[in-house]
């Protein structure tokens, strides 16, 4: 018998405790359903008897406070909301019994921006994770010493796991069913969840409005002048120029302020005005290339794909209403 610590954390999203208490509950069922016998012993785990959540709301009250639970060997730390700060100080008392446990031999799982508190263990340091693409900035800003994977929806390394952003989530769900139980039974819960099982990025979802909560003046102008003319070609040395900074020093300033190179930041933004044009538009890909500054096609192919894991015209057949008509 595997026994299964879903964390009860304060501010926590209310599905991402149901869910997988829901998805290893099932997997109970269907090893049943199959002639073989219950696996996972599944509880939630809090630091109180009871923890309100969504403005008072909602009330959940944990099977056993972690106290209780001397040996785990799957915890499950779900999405958080709220000041992220703010959250991880509500739950702080969660981390030296996380790390404990890690330490005995459970393995650990985020979903969506728990990541936040699986990193504040420090067992995240020099490793790999994943996290709702919307808190990639603040997340690399928090935990510079971990490796954010941009665009996947599962990372997995020495027995920790985490999820890409909000439903992305049940594909590590159903990852870890398989690797506790065998693809049969993972088959048969992404049938009964209706979720596609293998579903590797969450690119596609990605939103890049530019990171500009920073206090670096020229950068800043140098992201509003290549938003305004992503159609235009941009070099390094042009905008290193026009606001008086040597190359070097504004490449600097520029990944450090943003995160990304100016050539990843040119890229995106184009990219991401592409996608606009491909939800919205009739205009076919080349019409779209030209209209966002490319002129090789197999270039921007290249580039969209890496951005949001797909080929322009399977974005284009997946978002575009009339296109999927």
């Amino acid at each position: 018998m595997k026994h299964v610590s879903i964390l009860v954390p304060n501010e926590a999203v209310l599905a991402a405790i149901a869910d997988p208490r829901y998805m290893f509950t099932a997997a109970n069922q269907f090893l049943k359903q199959l002639g073989k016998p219950p696996l996972f012993k599944v509880q939630l785990v809090g630091l109180t008897k009871e923890v309100k959540l969504n403005d008072d709301s909602f009330s959940i009250y944990p099977d056993v406070l972690i106290g209780d639970v001397k040996k785990t060997d799957l915890i499950f730390i779900p999405a958080l909301s709220g000041d992220m700060k703010n959250t991880l100080k509500l739950n702080k008392d969660f981390i030296p019994w996380i790390t404990q446990q890690y330490k005995d031999g459970a393995e650990v799982a985020s979903l969506c921006i728990g990541a936040f508190l699986l990193a504040s263990t420090g067992l995240l340091k020099g490793k790999q994770c994943s996290t709702h693409w919307l808190f990639a900035n603040e997340f690399r800003e928090m935990f510079p010493d971990v490796q954010l994977v941009d665009g996947s929806i599962i990372t997995e390394q020495n027995g920790l796991y985490s999820s890409g952003g909000a439903m992305s989530y049940w594909n590590l769900l159903l990852h870890l069913v398989e690797k506790y139980t065998d693809r049969e039974v993972a088959i048969h819960a992404s049938k009964y969840f209706a979720v596609d099982i293998g579903r590797s990025s969450q690119s596609a979802f990605i939103i890049f409005k530019g990171q500009k909560e920073h206090e670096d003046h020229e950068v800043k102008k140098a992201q509003e002048y290549i938003e305004k003319h992503y159609a235009d070609k941009i070099t390094v040395d042009q905008l290193a120029d026009m606001y008086s900074v040597g190359r070097r020093s504004f490449e600097r300033r520029f990944k450090k302020a943003t995160c990304n190179t100016v050539i990843e930041y040119i890229q995106r933004v184009k990219i991401e005005a592409a996608k606009k044009s491909f939800e919205s538009s009739r205009k076919n890909i080349n019409e779209v290339m030209d209209d966002v500054g490319y002129t090789d096609t197999k270039a921007f192919r290249t580039v969209f794909r890496k951005i949001t894991g797909v080929s322009p015209i399977e974005y284009r057949n997946k978002y575009n209403k009339e296109a999927m008509v």
